[in-house]
């Protein structure tokens, strides 16, 4: 019989009342290399916090909605687009810790909340604003200009969103109004941002995501396939499916799996890098000019390529693995990446940008935020998720135990959390009570 790790210690410190209701899971002593930080002082400020993240309707906000950040702290009057699903998403993690029913059903109803404000400033053409606050239904102009539309608008996550919903509720008939909906999204990005290639693009660079990626930070407009924005219209494809699935429309789950395989397709044909083993960014502005720079000349050998790798590693050549487009043989290579310290790998998680690229910087800045080398916990987690799916178990653990200290360093400290830190020493960088995907921590204790 296998001895099994007490878990008690994950307890110590927490009040009486939260103590109770929290249950973690054991874990085999064989299984584990090194025992994981407590989490204890992580889940009791998490829990105390978590209902200041759910709004009521105000302003344009006609509906319940969620907070990225605590009351008076940075975006938290704002409704952004991905970070609700990585909020939602640590928030239900949350509320099966503490078996907080009455947290998870809030959380639910405040997730189809988010999902309807979205949906309910969605253009006549599809488009959907990535920022709504409670004063301006689209201060990033999303939906302003005309198509096809270099400003940029909503990640394609919603359907992600709304799948993480359904599965906590088990039911996903409330989505079923929104469908023809999402469709029309993904039509828009299909519109506006589809490349030759079979690569979405970015329009500009406001609002990527991970804000100055050098891939696609200063870069042309429409230039930019980034693999953030593919990985998640891949992930949010298959999430459109399995909704359609429960939905019982099948010609939509036919369609949108058919999309992601074509899409997958094209990740796998543009992306990745044989000589450096990594996923990269492409450029795809790529034509052939010849018959309007030369056009008395014979037209001799044509160009073979219509993108171009843009060999600045980031995090997210790790995404591939995250979705589970990336092989076997691939995964095996992606890992080495993380081990080397000099370059993505890193004390406190992986750094966003390789400590090896001419733009690495640790700055604090704010606009935009710096993604060129600090640790952010979605890109911890996103990394982690990919290795624990893939069977990288062990260094999944260290990922976790890395990003658990953290976490736990800073809340001992200043009694709270930030959006930012420095990969080295751990030091916070940017945005004091920043929540949002923060809590997707939670997912790593198990």
């Amino acid at each position: 019989m296998k001895e099994h790790l007490s878990r008690r210690d994950l307890l110590a410190g927490l009040s009486l009342a939260t103590a109770s209701m929290v249950v973690l899971p054991e874990v085999h002593a064989s299984e584990s290399q090194e025992a994981l930080p407590d989490a204890s002082s992580l889940i009791a400020y998490f829990h105390q916090h978590a209902r200041e993240l759910l709004r009521e309707p105000a302003g344009v906000l006609r509906y319940n909605s969620i907070s990225p950040s605590l009351p008076q702290a940075t975006y938290s009057a704002d409704l952004w687009d991905w970070d609700t699903l990585w909020t939602a998403r640590g928030l239900f993690r949350l509320s099966h810790l503490t078996r907080d029913t009455a947290l998870r059903s809030a959380v639910s109803e405040h997730t189809r909340g988010s999902l309807a404000n979205f949906f309910d400033h969605q253009a006549s053409d599809g488009r959907i604003p990535m920022l709504i606050t409670l004063k301006e239904e689209d201060p990033l102009g999303c939906l302003r200009g005309t198509a096809p539309h270099k400003e940029n608008q909503a990640k394609p996550v919603l359907a992600q969103l709304a799948l993480l919903d359904a599965e906590e509720s088990d039911e996903a008939e409330w989505f079923r109004p929104f469908f023809p909906k999402l469709e029309a999204f993904y039509a828009s990005w299909r519109q506006n941002n589809l490349s030759p290639t079979g690569l979405l693009v970015w329009g500009d660079d406001v609002a990527i995501g991970n804000d100055n990626d050098p891939t696609t930070f200063g870069r042309p407009f429409f230039s930019s396939a980034n693999l953030l924005l593919n990985c998640l219209y891949y992930q949010d494809l298959v999430a459109a499916a399995k909704l359609a699935g429960m939905l019982h429309l099948e010609a939509e789950e036919a369609r949108c799996r058919n999309q992601a395989s074509v899409l997958s397709a094209a990740i796998q044909k543009h992306c990745w890098d044989r000589r450096d083993g990594f996923f990269y960014t492409v450029d795809v502005q790529c034509q052939d000019r010849r018959a309007e720079l030369l056009p008395n000349l014979g037209r001799g050998m044509d160009m073979s390529w219509s993108s171009i790798p843009l060999r600045i590693q980031t995090f997210t050549g790790f995404l591939p693995m995250w979705c589970g487009i990336s092989t076997a043989e691939q995964n095996q290579r992606l890992v080495k990446h993380l081990e080397d310290r000099e370059a993505l790998g890193a004390a406190y998680g992986v750094r966003t940008l390789s400590a090896a690229e001419p733009m690495y910087s640790l700055a604090a800045s704010s606009n935009p935020s710096n993604w060129l080398g600090p640790v952010w916990i979605i890109a911890n987690y996103l990394v982690w998720k990919g290795l624990q799916q893939n069977g990288f178990t062990t260094m999944a653990r260290s990922m976790a135990a890395a990003t658990l200290s953290l976490l736990s360093r800073d809340l001992a400290a200043s009694g709270s959390l930030n959006e930012y830190y420095h990969p080295d020493t751990g030091a916070p960088l940017s945005h004091r009570g920043f929540m949002d995907w923060n809590l997707l921590v939670l997912e790593m204790i198990s």
